[in-house]
């Protein structure tokens, strides 16, 4: 199953505008708080489907029985760029644990590039909720890729994945090499065209450089 958050009207909409700006662009703490805040937006979506056991609470006049998480999901992102989103799950998930995979692109001299997993952090994650997180879905081959190698450390439960901005190209990759009936898609937008470089058009440009400055 794939969401698209913004197939309907909401206020999603304008924070992926300013991603997208190239003016609005330029204020980096912008940036980062706009991905902050469609973390948050994805978070609340994505708990309306996970688990809740009635808890009594005490008030102060009273007893409220209010439906509580039984489990808080496991965050996981990708580095570094998916690190100001995955803040927007964790100002929400809480209590949540979290996994940390850093992938980067193998340049080649005949112009190609290939996807290579270096350092993956991963807590417990057997029989649990996961969520996970990039900013962009391009290719869809690091997606793919930290999947993997989170189900070297476990089998979830079920696995949310979550990109603000996909590619139709990337979405088909990812469905096509990790489908399966306990994982469910999340994208903001999703957009037809992709550069011969993996960049997604219109797209937004270089998420990790927009919000943490260009690496060398």
């Amino acid at each position: 199953m794939v969401n698209v958050l913004t197939s309907g009207n909401s206020i999603l909409n304008q924070f992926i505008s300013e991603l997208r700006d190239s003016e609005i662009q330029k204020d980096s703490l912008r940036f980062r708080h706009n991905l902050e805040r469609l973390g948050g937006i994805f978070a609340y979506e994505i708990s309306k489907n996970l688990s809740y056991t009635v808890k009594e609470v005490v008030t102060p006049l009273g007893i409220a029985n209010v439906p509580v998480l039984t489990d808080y999901p496991v965050l996981a992102t990708i580095l570094r760029a998916g690190l100001p989103f995955h803040q927007g799950f964790l100002d929400f998930f809480d209590k949540s644990e979290n996994a940390f995979i850093s992938a980067f692109r193998k340049h080649h001299k005949d112009g190609t590039f290939s996807i290579n997993i270096e350092y993956a952090s991963v807590t417990e994650i057997e029989n649990k909720v996961v969520i996970l997180c990039d900013t962009m879905l391009a290719s869809g081959s690091s997606m793919v890729l930290a999947f993997k190698e989170l189900v070297t450390h476990g089998i979830p439960s079920h696995t949310h994945i979550v990109a603000a901005v996909a590619s139709v190209e990337g979405l088909e990759y990812v469905k096509k090499n990790i489908a399966k009936k306990d994982i469910t898609i999340w994208v903001g937008a999703i957009d037809d065209e992709m550069t011969a470089q993996s960049y997604i058009v219109p797209g937004l440009g270089d998420a990790g450089d927009l919000a943490y400055g260009k690496k060398h």
